[in-house]
C-alpha cells in the first residue's frame, strides 16, 4: 500500500444558472458579489476544497446567435425546458470569444472579491481553460487569422460542417470550426492552430492571465492539443518547411511556465481515449477517470476491481465523478441504491473527487450549457441523507490522507459465486487508523469472507462502525486476519467501516 497526499474534493457549479436563479430570489442582476457566505459556508463544512465555477469568461453575440439558430442542438434544450423561450439561450461558455470575465456575471472585480472570501473558508477557485477553440468572433479571427486553422473553397464545398468563411483583415477566409477526430465540428467555435509558434507563445501568456484569476483550471478536452492526437485530426503539416511551424507539445512548457510562479497552482484535465496518464506526464495533477464512470454505469464488479488496481502513480492523479456537465444526471444513469453503492466505491477511491450541483438531491434533468435556466426539481430525500453521510465520512482526515488497498473476497461456499460481486478497499492513515469499504456490487443477494491485512488486530476485539449505517458489529481479530470477516449483503449494499481494536 502507498499513502497519497490529501484528496482534494471539487464541486461544479453552472455558473450562469446559478447567478440568473440568485437573480429572481434577489429582484436584481446578480453577480459574484451576490454569492452568500452562507454557500461558502456550507461546501467549506461538506469538506470541499476547490469550487469550479463553470463558464464565467465572455461570451460573444455570435455564439449566442449559433446557439439560438442551430436546429440540431433545440431539442436537447426543449427537453430540459418545454417551456424554452430565447432568453433562456446564453451560448456556450466553451465558445470564448474572450478570456475576460463576463460584466454580465460582474467582470473582473467581482470574481476577484468572490475569491478574496472564498479563501476566508479556505476555499479555492477553479476556472475554465478551453485550449482547443475559441468564439467564431474573438479578436484574433481578425487580427492574427494565422493562429486558426485554415481551409479552401474545396473543403468549404465538400465539408460544410466543418468549415466556415470569415471576413478577416486578409478579406475573407475559410475556417475551420473546433472538433476532434471523431466528430463534425461545433459550429460555434473555430479551431486553433497548433501547428503554428507564434501562437502557442501567445495562448501561454494567456493562460498566465487566466491562471493568475484563479487557483486552478479545468482544461477542457485537453488531449485534442496533444501533438499526435493533432496531427491525426489535422494533418502533419510540420514537413511544410513554414518557419513558424512547431512540433513540440503544449502542455508541458505551458504548465511549467505557470508554476514556475505558483508552484500549488492545479490543472486538471478532461481526458478521453485512454491519454489520461500521457497528459498526467505532460504535466497535469489530475485527469478525468471516464473508464471508471463507464464501467460503474455499464460492467460489472470484476471489471471495477480490475480498473481499481492500476499502477499507483496513474490511481492518485485520476478525477473521480459520477456526473458533470458533460454527462447525464447520475439518478438517472444510476436507480438510486446503485448510485449510492457506485458513490462508494468512487469516492473512496483515490485521486480528486468531483461532485456536480444537484448531485446530491437526485436531480434526473440535464441541463446544457448553453442555458442559464434549468427546471425545478423536487429532491430525493435519501440520496441527500446518503450523499451528507458519505461527505462527513470523507473529510475525515484519517481517510482523507492515507493509503488504499484493493482487498479480495474469498468464496464462502461451494458453488457459490456471489462473492464476485464485491468491491472492497482498505484505508490506513498514518496514525494506524483503518478504514474499509465494502460494497455488493451487483444485482442478486452475495456473500463472501473477507481476509483483513491487519495483523495489528490478532488476538484482539474489534468494533466495525458503520459510518454510512445505524450499526457496530464486534468481531475477534484474528479470525478477521485468518477467515476473514463474513459479509452476507442485499443487492447494490454497502458499508464504511471504522475499525478500532477494543481497549
Amino acid at each position: 500500500m502507498q499513502t497519497e497526499t490529501p484528496r482534494p474534493s471539487l464541486f461544479e457549479i453552472n455558473t450562469r444558472v446559478y447567478l440568473n436563479e440568485l437573480s429572481k430570489k434577489l429582484n436584481k442582476q446578480a453577480s459574484f458579489v451576490d454569492v452568500p457566505d452562507s454557500l461558502l459556508l456550507d461546501l467549506a463544512n461538506k469538506g470541499f476544497d476547490f469550487i469550479w465555477f463553470l463558464g464565467v469568461w465572455q461570451i460573444g453575440a455570435v455564439g449566442k446567435d449559433v446557439s439560438r439558430t442551430t436546429k440540431a442542438w433545440q431539442e436537447s434544450f426543449r427537453n430540459c425546458l418545454p417551456d424554452l423561450n430565447q432568453n433562456d439561450i446564453t451560448g456556450s461558455p466553451f465558445a470564448v470569444q474572450s478570456y475576460e470575465v463576463d460584466s454580465f456575471l460582474g467582470g473582473p472585480e467581482s470574481l476577484a472579491k468572490l475569491r478574496k472570501r472564498m479563501q476566508a473558508f479556505n476555499l479555492k477557485l477553479c476556472l475554465d481553460f478551453v485550449p482547443n477553440h475559441t468564439a467564431i468572433d474573438n479578436p484574433w479571427v481578425v487580427n492574427n487569422p494565422d493562429f486558426y486553422m485554415q481551409g479552401s473553397e474545396v473543403d468549404l464545398q465538400a465539408q460544410p460542417e466543418n468549415y466556415i468563411k470569415i471576413k478577416s483583415k486578409k478579406d475573407e477566409q475559410v475556417f475551420a470550426y473546433g472538433r476532434d477526430p471523431y466528430f463534425s465540428g461545433w459550429p460555434d467555435t473555430l479551431q486553433l492552430n497548433y501547428f503554428n509558434s507564434k501562437f502557442q507563445t501567445e495562448m501561454k501568456t494567456v493562460l498566465k492571465k487566466i491562471a493568475s484569476q484563479c487557483d486552478a483550471l479545468r482544461c477542457d478536452m485537453a488531449m485534442l492539443v496533444i501533438s499526435h492526437v493533432f496531427k491525426k485530426t489535422w494533418g502533419d503539416r510540420t514537413a511544410l518547411g513554414n518557419k513558424n511551424l512547431v512540433e513540440s507539445d503544449f502542455w508541458p512548457n505551458a504548465i511549467n511556465e505557470v508554476k514556475s510562479s505558483n508552484p500549488e497552482f492545479k490543472f486538471i484535465a478532461e481526458a478521453y481515449w485512454d491519454l489520461e496518464w500521457e497528459l498526467q506526464q505532460q504535466g497535469f495533477d489530475y485527469t478525468y477517470d471516464k473508464r471508471l464512470y463507464d464501467r460503474l454505469a455499464h460492467e460489472n464488479a470484476m471489471v471495477v476491481n480490475s480498473h481499481l488496481q492500476a499502477d499507483w502513480d496513474y490511481s492518485q492523479k485520476m478525477v473521480r465523478f459520477l456526473e458533470n456537465h458533460d454527462e447525464k444526471r447520475a439518478a438517472e444513469v444510476f436507480f438510486t441504491e446503485k448510485q449510492c453503492a457506485a458513490a462508494v466505491i468512487t469516492f473512496f477511491a483515490p485521486g480528486l473527487l468531483f461532485f456536480h450541483e444537484g448531485q446530491f438531491e437526485g436531480w434526473k434533468k440535464h441541463a446544457s450549457v448553453h442555458l442559464n435556466r434549468r427546471p425545478n426539481e423536487e429532491t430525493t430525500v435519501s440520496l441527500l441523507n446518503f450523499y451528507a453521510s458519505l461527505l462527513h465520512s470523507l473529510k475525515n482526515p484519517e481517510i482523507k490522507t492515507s493509503s488504499y488497498q484493493i482487498l479480495h473476497a474469498r468464496q464462502p461456499y461451494e458453488n457459490d459465486d456471489s462473492f464476485k460481486q464485491f468491491v472492497c478497499a482498505l484505508r490506513i492513515s498514518k496514525n494506524g487508523q483503518a478504514n474499509l469499504a465494502v460494497v455488493n456490487y451487483g444485482p442478486s443477494q452475495a456473500q463472501c469472507f473477507l481476509p483483513l491485512p491487519l495483523p495489528e488486530i490478532n488476538n484482539k476485539t474489534v468494533t466495525l462502525n458503520d459510518k454510512l449505517g445505524p450499526n457496530n458489529y464486534e468481531r475477534e481479530g484474528s479470525k478477521l486476519t485468518s477467515e476473514g470477516l463474513y459479509l452476507n449483503m442485499q443487492p447494490w449494499g454497502y458499508h464504511l467501516f471504522e475499525i478500532s481494536i477494543q481497549q
